[in-house]
């Protein structure tokens, strides 16, 4: 009796705080979840959030990761591959990966690398070939017993996967490998896999062909180079390859036909990257919502208007204020559009 009697009083406590709280705080689904799950469905719109967002967080773990997108108040994501094949045990590389796409980098923009510089890519490059060999060899018998469990872990908490992003859909990559990143997405409950465009028509067409026999889709991501014809090849090769379409990239390219591409392609686009970007004659920056180019508002308005099912995926890419972190930027990126979706 006495701990009913405590439960019943922190209840009218908790009922009485709520009520006398301000009017936003009221609604916020990130502070106040349903039955402890979060709910980014907001009027008919699936708000969505790609776990790249959280890369800056320290835990890159499937359960740090789970607990990231939960604190986020998101119910629906696109996952990025590493926490998901760390959870089923693939092989972790012993080297630096993020040098190479340094030095990579640095080279491609015509830097001259030091002779130090020199033997130290083509050193990593060498590791990383061979680590790519034993990841392929993991991949061909990987248990698909534990995506299917990480993907049980992340529905009983209230967040569904809706894409896979692992990196295994190169054209260097084998038709096993491919085979096996789209069997890991089902797996785990995905409806399509992305990854960025190859700009090459025999690997689309591959791709293509692949996820029709393995009842996968696949959505090409696009940068600056996506225009409106973009996708329009890999459409055609195959009923199984759709757009993972970049609205912020999108403008930050110097187009003004965002709206009509979303209008065409609506029912061929499998998700859609959310990020305000600014115009070329602006700059170009990745900036927080509300401040740039993009149109999300618009954009938000019209899938709920046109009933649109494919999710407006949150992708944090503008810079982290100092004293904040990943989870709270993602949490003001989602009440932009619950503000937005009013």
């Amino acid at each position: 009796m006495k701990n009913r009697r405590e439960f019943l009083q922190k209840s009218v406590l908790g009922i009485a705080g709520v009520l006398t709280a301000p009017t936003w705080l009221q609604g916020a689904p990130a502070l106040i979840k349903s039955l402890g799950k979060p709910n980014s469905l907001i009027n008919g719109v699936q708000v969505g959030c790609i776990t790249y967002s959280f890369r800056s967080m320290p835990d890159q773990s499937a359960e740090a990761t789970l607990q990231y997108v939960l604190d986020s108040g998101i119910s629906s994501i696109e996952l990025m591959g590493d926490p998901a094949e760390s959870f089923a045990g693939m092989p972790t590389p012993t080297f630096n990966r993020s040098r190479i796409f340094q030095l990579g980098g640095k080279q491609r923009r015509g830097e001259a690398l030091s002779e130090d510089e020199k033997k130290e890519l083509a050193d990593i490059q060498a590791q990383s070939a061979a680590f790519n060999k034993t990841v392929a060899d993991w991949r061909a018998n990987a248990d698909m017993k534990k995506f299917e469990q990480m993907g049980k872990m992340y529905k009983d908490a209230g967040v569904s996967i809706y894409a896979f992003k692992p990196n295994a859909f190169g054209a260097n990559n084998s038709d096993l490998e491919v085979v096996y990143g789209m069997r890991a997405a089902k797996a785990l409950g995905a409806s399509h896999v992305t990854l960025e465009h190859p700009s090459n028509d025999e690997q689309t067409m591959r791709l293509g062909k692949l996820a029709e026999k393995e009842r996968m889709a696949v959505g090409y991501h696009g940068h600056e180079q996506e225009t409106f014809t973009f996708w329009d090849t890999a459409l055609t090769q195959s009923t199984a390859n759709g757009l993972n379409l970049d609205a912020g990239h999108y403008i930050a390219a110097g187009h003004s036909d965002l709206i009509p591409l979303i209008e065409k392609h609506h029912s061929r686009i499998l998700s859609m990257h959310t990020k305000d970007r600014k115009t070329p004659a602006n700059g170009k920056g990745n900036v927080s919502w509300g401040t740039g180019d993009t149109p999300i508002g618009e954009i938000l308005q019209l899938m709920k208007k046109k009933k649109y099912a494919f999710p407006a995926t949150i992708e944090l890419e503008y810079q982290i204020p100092t004293g904040s972190n990943a989870v709270t930027e993602v949490q003001r990126c989602l009440e932009f559009c619950r503000q937005a979706l009013k």
